[in-house]
């Protein structure tokens, strides 16, 4: 990742929340955000981790969206 993009990904908010209703309800959502920006962070709080990381939700979100995971920290994940 170049330092500009990597800028880039640590200036950018958080625009989609998974909570309880899991990944499947926000496809939609990143998808359309995905038209318009090009990158988005999703939060995965602590109601949609339930016995799984966020790396796997990440991934997982990624497969249903065909958007590209650019990275994963902490509890949040930026897509392209």
């Amino acid at each position: 990742m170049t330092d500009e993009r990597r800028k880039a990904v640590h200036e950018l908010d958080v625009t989609v929340w998974v909570g309880k209703a899991g990944i499947e309800s926000v496809t939609a959502e990143l998808r359309t955000q995905l038209e318009d920006a090009d990158l988005v962070k999703v939060k995965f709080l602590r109601a949609a981790r339930g016995g799984t990381t966020t790396a796997e939700l990440a991934e997982r979100l990624a497969e249903l969206t065909g958007a590209e995971l650019v990275e994963t920290r902490g509890h949040t994940a930026v897509y392209h």
